[in-house]
């Protein structure tokens, strides 16, 4: 994949991260989901589209809620990894191999669309006006985020500093708190109904934190693999060094709501 607005244009490739990415990204603590799961978005009798599944986080982390949940994303290795995954767990869900654009379901059949971490990578104008047919009337797109702040916690900072050492043109660094921008194109179809941003300290040990950090776009995805290695002996350096074993890091999360508006809106 390669889009001129992230990376500087810097081709990656989550597939090439598929399986440090199935084992170290399930991360997410409930608190993440909770403006999903306290407005019952997963719940019995609902139908789910997650967008850009990976290997299907978020359908995994709710499918107790309920829905009935479909995953779609562009990675033929994510989509092997989402299916192996829930099939270990004993979870029915449909992952289907396809951009969150080219999805071709029949009109209304969803009440709720999720997008973890993966809003970025849509094109917008094509995706905003497929979406809002796909789902029903009343039906909410629900776009989440979650990132560490290197600013504020220690760990995330120095290992940001390693991962721009390595890629100078990873865009992934420097957050900082702030809700989910919506472009432009999703004003005639939808409307913003809720946003929410909060902090959430999640835990980790040396070796998820490395893996985690692993599993990132500017490394896993986007460095050869004799980069990679080269990458991971510094990285597990660096933790022995100022991290304990145990320990969490500081991150923010945000969540956006968009409700699916009646009749687009010229």
């Amino acid at each position: 994949m390669e889009l001129a607005h992230i990376d500087h244009g810097r081709p990656f490739d989550w597939g090439r991260a598929s399986a440090d990415y199935a084992r170290w990204r399930d991360i997410y603590p409930p608190e993440f989901f909770r403006p999903l799961t306290e407005r019952g978005l997963c719940g019995p009798g609902r139908k789910v589209l997650d967008l850009g599944t990976g290997t299907g986080v978020l359908p995994r982390a709710l499918y107790r809620q309920g829905a009935r949940f479909t995953g779609v994303d562009p990675a033929p290795e994510q989509i092997r990894q989402a299916r192996a995954l829930a099939n270990r767990d004993g979870m029915e869900i449909d992952f289907r191999c396809s951009a969150a654009e080219d999805c071709g379901f029949p009109d209304g059949s969803f009440d709720t669309a999720t997008a973890c971490q993966c809003f970025t990578y849509f094109d917008h104008a094509r995706l905003a006006p497929r979406l809002h047919r796909m789902l029903k009337p009343g039906g909410i797109f629900a776009v989440l985020y979650m990132a560490w702040l290197p600013g504020e916690d220690p760990v995330a900072g120095q290992s940001e500093a390693l991962i721009l050492r390595h890629n100078p043109a990873w865009t992934g660094c420097g957050e900082t708190r702030r809700p989910i921008a919506v472009p432009a194109d999703y004003g005639p179809w939808f409307a913003v109904e809720a946003q929410e941003v909060f902090d959430l300290r999640v835990p980790f040990t040396r070796e998820s934190w490395n893996g985690r950090i692993r599993a990132c776009r500017g490394v896993g995805a986007a460095l050869p693999p004799e980069e990679v290695e080269h990458f991971d002996r510094e990285h597990r350096a660096l933790l022995a060094a100022i991290a304990p074993e145990e320990f969490s890091v500081l991150h923010y999360a945000a969540v956006t709501l968009l409700r699916r508006r009646d009749r687009a809106e010229n």
